[in-house]
């Protein structure tokens, strides 16, 4: 069966995702969803930073980095540590919490 065909007959999100990417655990898959994750975290940064109404540069200086930085998240290009990620969300007064599932 063709892959053209194989998406029309997906019947729930997760079915696509397998014809487009392999199934879950693949590398192809695995990167997949790293770069889908990358893209949520960098879209909800710049999300809150202008809801905040700070440019990157404002950022940047309230919590000690450099705006190029900042820009590089928002354009997930650049990999961000957790403590660090921390300390952005506090600079744009937020929280964040962990959920692990």
């Amino acid at each position: 069966m063709n892959t053209e065909r194989q998406i029309m007959n997906c019947r729930t999100f997760d079915e696509l995702l397998d014809v487009e990417y392999g199934e879950s655990g693949t590398p192809k898959r695995n990167e997949f969803e790293n770069d889908a994750q990358l893209f949520c975290l960098a879209t909800t940064l710049k999300e809150e930073r202008l809801k905040a109404g700070l440019t990157q540069q404002e950022l940047a200086q309230r919590i000690g980095t450099k705006k190029t930085y900042i820009s590089r998240l928002e354009n997930g290009k650049a990999d961000v540590q957790l403590n660090t990620l921390f300390r952005i969300f506090e600079g744009l007064g937020r929280r964040v919490t962990l959920t692990i599932s």
